[in-house]
């Protein structure tokens, strides 16, 4: 995620935010500072992966500087000087004080690659929170000329980031988030699209040799139960070879059950009696709704999971591959629904589980607060 700083912005505060993230951030500049030499041990860091544009100030300068001489470092502050003017180019707010201050609540230089293994992490998390939100964001855009060629673009992007994130938090077995589901979004055009629903199943049951055109769709892509209902019932009568008419479909949905909610039997007969153009037509059409409400559940899932802060970057790749997978099952019925061939995403190369790992330290003698002056 990128950082458009405001130069006179000043987001160090006194008070730390609340945020976990925020000291591993201070720990990290803190190390680096202290030895710069660490610099070549946290290689999955960069600029962008800190939350606050003096951090990200900070690390720039601290990655472009030459690293100075350990031992002219230990007894001369003149580096930190040169970090100091650097990082105050792109945020005024820093000062020389907050460097010394860093250093001095670095618990242990040693253990940067942690700490940037946490820094890391968050930044993990950001990035898919934001690439769930631009899906979602495609999904509702009524202006988009082709919805679902705009909405799978950016879930083909989403995929990317996943990718991305898993070559370097490979996602282990048996860690789906726990993080409960949220409930699925409400169709926009509801009115619209029980019409066209009422018209695709009054249409097939005038026109059931029809019905096999349309094996690509489900159940599950209608919006109304009764409706889904009615739509086993014809493609089960299809694929029996019984006679279909609105009064065999009505005496199936009795068989299964479904005007048990209180439905009218001559309600459901009115229903199935007012065909209209093709079957092909509506049901490409209750297809591309189904898709995009797949879309916007998959993305919201995804935000859910990258919203709470107990779930892993091992638990977010999982949880957001498996809501991926639901958008990739229908991308390839609606592919099969219009003949549209669109590009699947290149995947990233996995790395193995113990790959990219942060290497384990043992603790030096803890360095006292008030001697350590660079």
């Amino acid at each position: 995620m990128s950082h458009s700083p405001d130069p006179d912005e000043d987001d160090l505060g006194t008070t730390p935010a609340p945020h976990p993230l925020f000291h591993a951030e201070q720990a990290l500049l803190g190390a680096l500072l202290f030895d710069p030499r660490l610099r070549g041990d946290v290689p999955g860091i960069s600029a962008d992966s800190f939350s606050t544009a003096a951090h990200a100030a900070l690390f720039t300068a601290i990655s472009t500087l030459p690293p100075p001489d350990p031992a002219e470092h230990a007894k001369s502050a003149a580096w930190l000087h040169q970090v100091l003017t650097a990082g105050q180019e792109q945020a005024r707010g820093l000062s020389a004080s907050y460097l010394h201050t860093l250093i001095q609540v670095c618990p242990w230089p040693r253990h940067a690659p942690a700490y940037a293994r946490m820094v890391e992490a968050q930044h993990a998390r950001r990035r898919l929170r934001a690439a769930a939100d631009r899906l979602v964001q495609t999904v509702h855009d009524a202006s988009l000329p082709e919805p679902v060629q705009a909405v799978l673009a950016e879930a083909d992007a989403l995929t990317g980031t996943v990718d991305d994130i898993a070559a370097r938090f490979p996602p282990r077995a048996g860690v789906l988030p726990r993080t409960p589901v949220p409930p699925p979004g409400t169709v926009p055009d509801r009115t619209e699209a029980a019409e066209e629903e009422r018209l695709l199943l009054a249409t097939a049951t005038a026109r059931p040799a029809d019905i096999e055109s349309v094996r690509w769709l489900l159940a599950e892509d209608f919006t109304q139960p009764l409706h889904a209902g009615l739509w086993q019932c014809l493609t089960a009568l299809a694929r029996r070879h019984e006679p279909v008419d609105p009064v065999t479909v009505l005496w199936e949905a009795q068989q299964r059950g479904l005007l048990h909610d209180g439905s009218e039997p001559s309600g459901v007969l009115r229903l199935l009696a007012e065909p209209a153009g093709s079957v092909g037509h509506w049901g490409q059409r209750a297809l591309t709704r189904s898709l995009l409400a797949t879309a916007d559940q998959a993305g919201r899932r995804i935000q859910a999971y990258s919203d709470d802060p107990m779930n892993t970057p091992f638990q977010l790749v999982a949880g957001a591959r498996r809501a991926l997978a639901d958008i990739g099952a229908i991308r390839t019925r609606w592919q099969h629904a219009t003949g549209h061939s669109l590009p699947q995403p290149a995947r990233a190369a996995r790395a193995g589980p113990a790959a990219r790992r942060a290497p384990a330290v043992s603790p030096p003698a803890r360095p006292v607060a008030a001697g350590r002056t660079p």
